[in-house]
């Protein structure tokens, strides 16, 4: 992993758990010096931030993590309810022996996340693992980065009202069966699993923010 890598992976991160809030202002000396890399790779990483509408520059004013809006939840979800059964039917159709094996052991890891004591970080961390890995089976790069862009600008969406969400185990718990309809071949399956899924996924940080 380049440093212009790891300072992207390490800001993505702060982003998208709101360690950097929406609307703050980005620093690159500062990040710079407490990521322990040059400025360069920071702006690299604020570079590829911008694409992934994660960061706003201004010229003259500087970089800053972009705002969610209510808005945001609407638009990223019209999309991922289309893309996500997509990439979910395409996995379980060419995904390999090899790649059932490796979904075979996330699933696992799912069954075994003790989501009563895990963190913050860790939720959206097992979340995210499920997905990727999804995407990555489906074997269509360009799906997989499109989708990789909007989960996680749907995370950091989460990340709002996470603490105020019920049902985050059973949350977490869908993908037992969303992960096994891919490795047992069943397309139909998978794709109406992953749309009930994000479905559910809206309906519930819905229901928080029109409540507050």
């Amino acid at each position: 992993m380049s440093l212009a890598d790891k300072a992207y992976a390490e800001i993505r991160d702060q982003l998208l758990t709101l360690k950097i809030r929406p609307g703050d202002a980005l620093n690159d000396e500062a990040l710079a010096k407490e990521l322990g890399v040059g400025r360069t790779p920071v702006r690299e990483a604020l570079k590829r931030l911008e694409v992934d509408r994660l960061v706003v520059s201004y010229p003259k004013q500087g970089t800053y993590a972009t705002r969610v809006e209510i808005t945001d939840l609407a638009f990223v979800s019209e999309i991922r309810l289309q893309l996500e059964p997509l990439a979910a039917a395409r996995a379980a159709r060419v995904a390999t022996a090899a790649q059932r094996a490796e979904l075979a052991e996330v699933r696992h890891r799912v069954e075994e996340f003790d989501i009563e004591h895990a963190s913050v970080t860790e939720i959206l961390a097992c979340d995210s693992m499920v997905h990727r890995a999804i995407y990555l089976t489906a074997s269509n790069p360009h799906l997989e980065d499109t989708l990789i862009r909007y989960n996680n600008l749907a995370t950091r969406i989460w990340c709002l009202v996470i603490d105020q969400l019920p049902r985050l185990q059973e949350h977490v718990h869908e993908h037992l069966d969303l992960l096994q309809a891919v490795i047992d071949g069943d397309e139909a399956k998978a794709a109406a699993l992953a749309k009930t899924h994000i479905a559910g996924f809206e309906n519930a940080v819905r229901s928080v923010l029109f409540a507050a």
